[in-house]
């Protein structure tokens, strides 16, 4: 346990402060440039600036519930799909460093909540664990649908990252699905939907 703390403090601290140095895979679209200006610019900054977001929040998230996993299983999975988050977590970093962005200033609340989260779902059994990583995707996937929808057509490079964020985040929920995850009740899904809500219009602004 003490060696699960300690890299779960790493987590944060990485995460937070953005210390991640380079991501495991090329970026998407890596011979593309985003050619927007004026509103454009700004609503790509903001959409971008969500998806950073939900990246800390994938980090945090997988960071709480391997903490509290139980099977040595579950957590080699969830170290798996939150490792293929980093790779997010930078590339929509420096999306927003090329478009002149920053990252939200909630971003340390956001953390917070969602480490909350995961450990909350952990502690109840590697099955509810598991079902909450199905759920949470399957959100994520359809905001980075609507994200492609809404992207200018001039950022090309960024919807070639949401593009594949998207795909992997199918994989992500699949897989903990396929190793025993229980699907959640309607009624949290729909709270989960409200949150992540509250989140995206929040962090698209501040």
């Amino acid at each position: 346990m003490a060696e699960r703390l300690i890299s779960a403090l790493d987590v944060a601290l990485k995460t937070l402060t953005g210390s991640y140095q380079h991501a495991n895979r090329p970026t998407p679209g890596a011979g593309l440039v985003d050619q927007v200006e004026g509103e454009d610019k700004s609503h790509t900054i903001g959409l971008m600036r969500v998806n950073h977001t939900g990246e800390v929040c994938a980090q945090a998230l997988y960071a709480g519930q391997a903490l509290f996993a139980r099977d040595p299983e579950t957590r080699a999975q969830m170290q798996h799909s939150a490792d293929e988050e980093v790779d997010h977590l930078v590339w929509c970093d420096q999306q927003l460093k090329t478009l002149q962005g920053r990252p939200s200033l909630l971003n340390p609340a956001f953390y917070a909540a969602s480490f909350a989260l995961g450990a909350g779902a952990a502690l109840v059994s590697d099955r509810v664990s598991l079902g909450f990583v199905h759920a949470t995707e399957e959100n994520v996937e359809a905001h980075l649908d609507d994200h492609l929808e809404r992207l200018p057509p001039g950022a090309q490079r960024s919807r070639a990252v949401v593009a594949q964020m998207k795909q992997d985040e199918y994989e992500h929920g699949q897989a903990a699905l396929s190793h025993a995850g229980q699907p959640l009740p309607k009624p949290i899904r729909r709270a989960m939907k409200s949150i992540a809500r509250v989140m995206t219009a929040t962090a698209y602004r501040i």
